[in-house]
């Protein structure tokens, strides 16, 4: 299978795919012993033989895919100036250079994908591809269905208008209540600005699927690689999404409006996540 050469070249990990492009066009990049300086030239791994500064391309590492739920007051990233904890910290046993796809707050917790397969962590983080994303969130106060329903259109914030969420009533408590929220979109602090803007501070949040991975038993600090059928999953779902934005189709459909039901429903998915000890199920 014939891939562009600056691809290939990021796919073994000697370099990113801008940096990749760097090299080809300084003329440190040769083919069958010619040098290549043209972007976008393909190659056969399995015919071509490729060299960077002289040197054949080694052979790219498999790719790994976990999840890790993420604890409270700890940094999604790998480092951090200020020495606090980091994602990296809970890797023991990983031997693959893996990084975070996307961020949680460092006061949330749950569900991270960590993975050293670039080109598709990119696609899940890109806005154009609505990989959809679900929130187990404890607000303070009750909304009301006027409040909820505001959240499914989408409210209007500082950047801008966000787009529709679904929202699930999960449990009420004496002053306080839990909600499910899904949405397609990664603003900075968004959930949490969504919620303010109709009148509910977030006390807790937790993610709790992204695509169709889900957090499951994970106890705070664990990890899990992703078993074939799920990474199967995760690359197909890319590649729907790519292919229909290609094809200049919208990427998703805004989610179906809920249909309302009387009370409270719990969800049994939820209730591992709800109160203050987590409860396997």
């Amino acid at each position: 299978m014939e891939l562009r050469l600056q691809k290939l070249i990021a796919s073994t990990g000697l370099a990113s795919r801008r940096k990749a492009e760097m090299l080809i066009a300084s003329g440190r990049v040769t083919i069958n012993g010619k040098v290549v300086t043209e972007l976008g030239t393909k190659v056969d791994p399995g015919r071509d033989h490729v060299k960077v500064d002289g040197k054949h391309l080694t052979s790219a590492q498999p790719f790994v895919y976990l999840v890790l739920n993420k604890p409270k007051n700890v940094m999604s990233t790998l480092d951090d100036p200020g020495g606090r904890d980091t994602v990296k910290n809970f890797l023991h046993g990983v031997s693959v250079r893996v990084f975070p796809v996307g961020r949680l707050d460092f006061d949330s917790e749950g569900l991270m994908l960590m993975t050293n397969h670039g080109d598709l962590a990119q696609a899940l983080l890109h806005p154009r591809y609505h990989v959809p994303k679900t929130y187990l969130i404890k607000v303070k106060g009750v909304l009301t269905d006027s409040e909820i329903a505001q959240l499914q259109r989408g409210v209007k914030l500082e950047d801008g208008m966000t787009g529709p969420a679904v929202v699930k009533k999960v449990k009420r408590a004496e002053a306080n209540s839990w909600l499910e929220v899904t949405i397609r979109e990664g603003r900075k602090h968004q959930v949490k600005r969504m919620l303010e803007s109709v009148g509910h501070m977030v006390i807790k949040l937790i993610r709790i699927r992204m695509g169709p991975l889900a957090l499951g038993n994970l106890e705070p600090g664990e990890f899990r690689f992703l078993s074939d059928y799920e990474a199967n999953a995760l690359r197909e779902l890319v590649e729907q999404r790519v292919a229909s934005v290609e094809r200049g189709e919208e990427a998703m459909p805004g989610p179906k409006r809920l249909v309302r039901r009387a009370g409270w429903a719990r969800p049994v998915k939820a209730k591992k996540y709800v109160g203050k000890k987590a409860r396997r199920v």
